[in-house]
């Protein structure tokens, strides 16, 4: 009886405090792919580099959102959390995968034509251009059955596929082909001072998952309602969605209803969902800051998920070598 593949690979790139639309769009996923599936997720500091940084905030970054996801409920026992730089086989293999992918693949990536035509001329890198097969290898390293992407990782997933085939074509079959496991609950959060516009990272427009009761508050406070007298307007269902997700099903019949009978008041819409989301991130703030005060916790798990994580890459890239007739 052939043994399912349970296998589940995602990377998580570390840039920025991660917002509540991040949580909803892939941290709530990852969370839950963990309970019934075997899962590798790695923090793509080496992804990080084909954009300007700074080494100081390399590590801080990394172990930030580290420090996020296990708050978050990320738990070691079931799943394997890692750096992709500390498991070498990721470039290894990435090298190798480089040397039968065709220049035109890369070329026409949507999103390095994008990057190379917004970013100045000194910062495209090879990096840039090579960033899918370096992709590639970190899904490919774990042989799995699926990987958690956006819409905007899509065309990246194909091309993993696509160098898979090739690979198996050549040198016989190693890879299976890794299926996009799209989050058909995820949502897209607006900004609160700028719902024409998805939510960003920085200012008032951004709710922060680690923000404090007290900038919850005054970030919803400040979040642009409704221009119409009716209620009809883009600020107000963003408001809406959040405490959908956030809230008591009740509360949101109740201030739809209040929309529809124009009895709306906005300030008692925003304190509701301010205490919702309050409460509902109340244990995660507490974990956040006993992890952050001990960050040899943290330290200690990525060092364990790369060993275990490490012994996945290793067999497979020792099959790839074996194809390939290196020693």
């Amino acid at each position: 009886m052939q043994k399912i593949n349970k296998t589940i690979v995602a990377g998580i790139r570390a840039s920025g405090t991660p917002h509540i639309g991040n949580y909803l769009g892939a941290m709530k996923q990852f969370i839950e792919l963990q309970e019934d599936n075997e899962c590798f997720f790695f923090i793509a500091d080496l992804h990080s580099l084909t954009t300007p940084f700074e080494p100081a905030e390399q590590l801080k970054n990394a172990l930030n959102i580290a420090v996020d996801y296990l708050a978050l409920g990320l738990d070691p026992e079931k799943c394997t959390l890692f750096l992709q730089s500390q498991v070498s086989e990721h470039t290894e293999l990435a090298w190798i995968l480089n040397c039968i992918t065709p220049l035109g693949e890369l070329e026409r990536m949507t999103q390095f034509k994008d990057k190379s035509s917004s970013t100045k001329t000194e910062n495209i890198n090879s990096g840039l251009l090579n960033y899918p097969v370096l992709m590639a290898a970190d899904i490919l390293l774990y042989k799995p059955y699926g990987v958690p992407v956006g819409e905007d990782q899509l065309q990246h997933m194909e091309l993993t596929r696509t160098i898979a085939k090739k690979f198996n074509n050549r040198f016989g079959e190693i890879f299976p082909l890794p299926k996009a496991v799209t989050n058909e609950k995820a949502l897209r959060i607006k900004s609160l001072t700028d719902p024409e516009k998805k939510m960003s990272k920085t200012g008032d427009e951004a709710l922060l998952i680690s923000d404090s009761p007290e900038e919850i508050r005054r970030k919803i406070k400040k979040a642009v309602t409704a221009t119409a007298a009716d209620g009809n307007a883009p600020g107000v269902e963003n408001l809406l969605l959040l405490l959908e997700q956030f809230g008591d099903e009740e509360a949101v019949k109740h201030f739809r209803s209040e929309i529809k009978n124009g009895t709306i008041k906005y300030s008692e819409l925003k304190e509701t969902l301010s205490e919702d989301i309050i409460k509902y991130f109340a244990l995660f703030r507490e974990k956040r800051a006993e992890l952050l005060n001990h960050p040899d916790q943290v330290l200690s798990v990525l060092a364990e998920g790369a060993i275990k994580a490490k012994s996945r890459a290793r067999a497979t890239l020792e099959e790839v070598k074996q194809a390939i007739g290196l020693l």
